[in-house]
């Protein structure tokens, strides 16, 4: 099977351009292509996870990645899939993130020996003149066609603002500067990126002639991997101190049975033949497969060693195994009044609860268990004894528990 063959079957690919001539070039490893994102935060999250999933198997067949860091465009912001402006960051915030990024993005892509490059637009965003854009690049753009963009059209009725309608500008000279200064040939971008990824195909077009080699090409990534990229607790990130290697674990663990397969088919490196005997799989075998997901997922983001904690901890949940590896929190002699603490207080001061309020309604609810024995009794008193050296694990639903430990 070819590498364009495989991302075909993994459900990667959504739109492109000349596909023949793209077949040729990733087939034969003979693409540089590119993937922009903007630093708007100071870690990467699992809405990035497809990009850097592909850009891995794209290299891995010989092709060269160049990760494009939007220091520049951040300035401005996105509108795609936003119902509001972008809150506008510092140069330092941006900078501060940039460097964030380059560490997280080494795990996946192998920057060594020029076998990818790492690049800012910042170098020639911020350098620009107003009028030389106006001229050069502005002349090439319809604001009738702009407009019939999807990203401009969600945004008409709330107002879009003439900054970010220039976003779109801003992406297309990425292109048209990659392709000039590194022979960048190709780009690759989420489904809600298609117009502006068309405009930069079309400006090198037009400035450079009709003869010049540029591609464009969308993944099902902002559809599936914003949905994937969030919980009701806010976004998953692949930075340990954000979303610590067990949080991240427990969050794949827990996808729907109806997305389990769809995310081990896009998201791993498992051979399709392992993952088509997968297809037939239900009931308990879907958790199976979730754990399979949850730790190649885990490995590939914080290394094995983590993988396998993050594992033996949650099966800890549901056994008399060890504690050791699970997510900690530790109480102190300020939490205890009179030498004891309330269920109510364990609950909420661990942080499975966001106040003593919602933890009575989840402890009189029966949703609280305390090393795997319901508590429903709110007065229910803790000494310090009562924690031991191990501490206690505490659970609140099915999903959410800590190892409750004394300082």
């Amino acid at each position: 099977m070819t590498i364009y063959d495989e991302l075909k079957a993994r459900g990667l690919l959504a739109q492109l351009t000349d596909e023949e001539e793209i077949k040729e070039l990733i087939n034969n490893g003979k693409a540089t292509f590119y993937i922009g994102f903007d630093p708007t935060a100071d870690s990467l999250h699992v809405g990035h996870f497809m990009a850097l999933c592909l850009m891995k198997r794209l290299q891995m067949a010989g092709n060269k990645p160049i990760a494009l860091i939007g220091g520049g465009t951040a300035m401005i912001g996105d509108p795609s899939g936003r119902t509001d402006m972008r809150t506008m960051m510092t140069k330092e915030t941006i900078a501060h993130n940039v460097e964030c990024f380059k560490k997280q993005m080494s795990r996946f892509i192998d920057f060594s020996e020029g076998k990818a490059l790492l690049v800012n637009n910042a170098d020639w965003l911020l350098d620009l003149n107003y009028v030389e854009v106006l001229r050069e690049v502005g002349a090439h753009f319809s604001v009738n066609r702009m407009l019939t963009a999807e990203c401009y059209k969600q945004r008409m009725e709330k107002g879009l603002s003439f900054l970010e309608f220039n976003y779109m500008i801003m992406q297309s000279y990425d292109f048209y500067q990659l392709f000039q200064k590194y022979g960048c040939n190709m780009q690759f971008g989420g489904d809600d990126q298609w117009s502006n990824m068309l405009g930069g195909t079309e400006l090198i077009r037009r400035k450079l002639g009709k003869d010049a080699y540029a591609m464009t090409i969308t993944l099902l990534l902002n559809s599936e991997g914003k949905k994937m990229g969030k919980t009701q607790k806010g976004a998953v990130w692949l930075d340990p101190n954000k979303t610590t290697p067990f949080e991240f674990y427990q969050y794949w663990r827990n996808v729907a049975d109806a997305d389990v397969l769809k995310c081990i088919r896009m998201l791993t490196f498992l051979p399709l033949e392992e993952i088509e005997k997968m297809d037939s799989w239900e009931g308990s075998q879907l958790n199976e497969a979730k754990e399979i997901l949850a730790f190649e997922l885990t490995k590939l983001v914080h290394g094995e060693e983590e993988a396998a904690k993050a594992q033996e901890a949650a099966k800890a949940l549901f056994s008399a195994g060890s504690a050791e590896n699970m997510p900690t929190f530790e109480l102190t002699d300020a939490d205890f009044r009179d030498g004891s603490i309330d269920i109510i207080g364990v609950v909420a001061t661990a942080g499975l609860c966001a106040s003593r309020s919602e933890a009575r309604r989840a402890i009189e609810q029966g949703g609280v268990t305390v090393d795997g024995e319901k508590v429903t009794d709110i007065k229910t008193l803790y000494t310090k004894e009562s924690f031991g050296e191990e501490g206690l694990v505490v659970k609140r639903g099915k999903k959410s528990f800590k190892r409750v430990v004394v300082k």
